[in-house]
């Protein structure tokens, strides 16, 4: 690993659902992306140590031992920085607007003297667009230095002695028993960045905000069960932070470009929402009693699709926009120089049926939760969501991975197309009776070509593609949307010929078939929860209580976790925190908490 970069698991995430950051250990935020997650990084340094920029508060001498945690039921994060004669916390987040506040992007940073004194070192070094464009600062009274760049303006206040320069703020402050030292860091548009907004008495109510941000994230945190694990609801909280508010997506991670593999150019922007990861999200969350995060975004995708499925994509924009053009930043090195740097996904461009069971079965769960009627608007979507499935499941996808070689009949999106008319069929039967003879005749024949094309004769197992050999680890989904039963003996044989053939160190690979990619990815912690939950499921609780004490350990002392683990180099891999990740270890810890009573 370059020494220039933090390990990825150094990373605390901030979020005010709409703006991401992420802060080491050591106090500098190296990735802050305002006004919006998707918006070119303000503060980029995980991404060039050079060039990307930063904002840190960096305690100055040798033997300062830090320790740090989230203030319980938020994304708030205390750091406390000790030496035998001093000891100092600083506080870091983003102030969580009211309902109706449009405001975002108000990173605050508050350091607290607790005993003797300490000095640190304070620098606000803006790169914008990804760190090609040098900011404009303009000094204005009472401390408060106004940043210009391009399309975006920031206000930066600070109760202690700052030092403007041309591109960069740098500080030095000494913290004592008893006092507090603020900065506050926030988006202002670059249109509307005069001395009238930059107002020095801001951060005379910088306190009352922060207690404001605290109540609002523990009144939502309360909803879940009395007796909810403490790791279970970090993960939901990591889930909360990623739904972009204004709009109800999710994106699957806040950061872009983070490498799977350290060998090859396996590198995506994850700033954007996929329809299947955000139902597997949003289904946790709803187990968990949060609910109202899933009419948001069921309210997103209809609204995306203009209320057709026929012009669905698998991947939007967190506004709705499908049109996400994917390019290189050839100027940034990328992490721990392991280019290239993308932004945009061209998988919006992709056929990924696994959406349309995905939709439907959104819809069936909040079904099961107690819902008894939907708007006619809604059912007439999930209708024409279930006749994209009749028509698409005879033609090959990309499916759940997403593979960028030639589309394949992958089981998995055959049986997620099942999963749509099979849920259709139970929903829909009053509202589109004419349709049910087709629906059910498309069921039974997806049905028939997986049961006898998509479980390999030999083996007796389910297999990658129809009349393929291979496994894959997305075969482990099968019972959760009820195509097969967890035990049955297909089924079965299919966990322990995943967990013989794809397993690394206990921990599982999606699969080991060619994607045309070059590099090596590491195992996909989704994966490996869901061999947990399977586990637990089939009554190997021991065996599956091992597995994930153990699967715990590849996140880091906060419980974060991000897509993919090196488990030769022990570190981990891939773009985070990953929503993915976060929605499986729920499910994984229910299914095995359920199982053990």
């Amino acid at each position: 690993m370059d020494p220039r970069y933090e390990p990825i698991s150094e990373y605390a995430f901030l979020s005010d659902g709409r703006c991401a950051a992420l802060v080491s250990r050591q106090g500098s935020v190296d990735w802050c992306c305002i006004p919006r997650f998707d918006a070119p990084s303000c503060f980029g340094r995980l991404l060039d140590a050079d060039r990307g920029g930063h904002c840190s508060l960096t305690p100055v001498g040798d033997e300062v031992r830090i320790e740090r945690r989230y203030l319980e039921g938020t994304l708030v994060l205390q750091t406390t920085f000790a030496t035998d004669d001093a000891e100092v916390r600083l506080l870091d987040g983003f102030l969580m607007p009211a309902e109706g506040d449009r405001r975002c992007g108000r990173l605050f940073r508050v350091l607290e003297g607790i005993r003797g004194e300490m000095t640190f070192r304070v620098e606000v070094v803006p790169r914008f667009e990804y760190g090609e464009l040098l900011p404009w600062l303009q000094e204005e009274a009472g401390g408060v230095v106004g940043v210009v760049g391009g399309r975006v303006g920031l206000a930066v206040h600070g109760d202690g002695p700052l030092q403007r320069s041309r591109h960069e703020i740098r500080g030095g402050w000494t913290i004592r028993a008893g006092e507090r030292c603020r900065l506050l860091v926030r988006y202002t548009p670059p249109q509307e960045l005069h001395p009238r907004v930059l107002d020095p008495r801001e951060l005379l109510d910088l306190d009352r905000e922060i207690s404001d941000t605290l109540v609002r994230w523990r009144a939502w945190s309360a909803r879940a069960p009395d007796r909810t694990a403490p790791e279970i609801l970090r993960s939901a909280i990591v889930l909360k932070g990623l739904i972009y508010a204004p709009s109800g997506a999710l994106v699957g991670a806040p950061t872009t470009s983070l490498p799977e593999s350290l060998e090859g150019p396996r590198n995506w922007d994850y700033r954007s929402t996929w329809i299947r990861d955000s139902v597997f999200a949003l289904d946790s969350l709803g187990r968990l009693g949060f609910r109202d995060e899933s009419e948001g975004f069921r309210h997103f995708v209809e609204r995306s699709a203009a209320g057709d499925a026929g012009q669905m994509h698998p991947v939007y924009g967190i506004t709705g926009a499908f049109r996400l053009v994917e390019y290189t930043l050839p100027h940034l090195e990328g992490y721990a120089g392991q280019g290239p740097v993308r932004v945009g996904n061209r998988a919006y461009l992709q056929h990924q049926h696994d959406m349309h069971g995905e939709l439907l079965n959104l819809a069936w769960r909040s079904r099961v939760a107690g819902r008894s009627a939907f708007e006619p608007e809604y059912l007439r979507f999930l209708e024409t969501v279930v006749d994209e499935a009749c028509r698409r499941w005879t033609e090959p996808d990309h499916g759940i991975w997403e593979v960028r070689h030639d589309p394949r009949h992958f089981v998995h999106s055959k049986v997620m197309c099942w999963v749509a008319v099979e849920r259709g069929c139970q929903l829909l039967a009053g509202s589109a009776p004419e349709k049910l003879q087709w629906w059910r005749a498309t069921r039974a024949a997806i049905r028939e070509a997986i049961e006898t094309r998509g479980v390999d004769p030999g083996r007796g197992v389910f297999v990658r593609e129809l009349d393929g050999r291979d496994l894959d680890a997305a075969l482990l989904l099968l019972p959760r949307v009820g195509f097969v039963d967890w035990r049955d003996p297909r089924m079965l044989r299919t966990v322990e010929a995943i967990r013989q053939d794809l397993c690394e160190d206990g921990q599982v690979l999606r699969y080991r078939s060619p994607d045309g990619l070059a590099g090596r990815e590491g195992t996909f912690l989704p994966c490996t929860f869901w061999l947990i939950e399977a586990l637990a499921r089939q009554g190997r609780v021991a065996e599956a209580r091992a597995l994930y004490d153990r699967t715990l350990r590849c996140g880091n002392d906060l419980g974060l976790f991000s897509e993919q683990f090196d488990t030769h180099r022990g570190i981990p891999l891939g773009n985070f925190p990953l929503a993915l990740t976060h929605h499986a270890h729920v499910s994984a810890a229910l299914a095995l908490h359920e199982a053990e009573g």
